[in-house]
């Protein structure tokens, strides 16, 4: 099936053509949800959030953009969603005074390889991940990170600051 023949599959409720969605979906969500809890049975109930999510929004979907950009999107939300209610993200407070940004060694990081990358930013604290990986994974401005998480942009920017100093420490802590 191609994905347009998927989609009006599962618009009509076809069990073989939703588990084929999520069959496709399945593994790189995971990896979506984990990076933002960092406990796997959390990411699997995030994980079947995402997906009654996604089927119960198909009719939303316009074919404008990517369909699996749209599909991330709605997991992503999902975890912030989860984030917000749990209160993980109390931690993420207006903090004056950010020091400069450290400049990573790149020599280090390049030697790493992404799963080795992506422990160490399971390691960081909730609020300081979520804000890490909407800008640097998934590409959010500070701003919107702002709207998203409900603090200020300088908030967003000071979260960021401090997750890459920790990651950096923690590189530096490897090599």
């Amino acid at each position: 099936m191609d994905e347009q023949q998927l989609i009006e599959s599962c618009r009509k409720g076809n069990r073989i053509g939703q588990k084929e969605l999520y069959d496709r979906f399945a593994r790189k969500m995971m990896g979506v949800c984990y990076r933002y809890v960092n406990d796997k049975e959390t990411a699997s109930d995030l994980l079947q959030d995402g997906f009654v999510k996604v089927f119960q929004s198909l009719e939303s979907y316009s074919g404008i953009g990517s369909f699996e950009g749209w599909v991330r999107k709605i997991f992503v939300n999902t975890a912030l969603e989860y984030l917000r209610k749990s209160d993980v993200l109390r931690e993420a407070t207006d903090l004056d005074n950010t020091a400069e940004l450290i400049q990573p060694d790149s020599s280090v990081i390049s030697a790493m390889t992404a799963n080795e990358l992506m422990m160490l930013v399971q390691e960081l604290p909730p609020g300081f991940r979520t804000v890490f990986n909407l800008f640097a994974i998934e590409g959010y401005s500070h701003k919107e990170i702002g709207d998203m998480l409900n603090i200020t942009e300088s908030t967003s920017r000071s979260q960021f600051t401090r997750a890459r100093q920790m990651l950096q420490k923690k590189v530096n802590a490897l090599h």
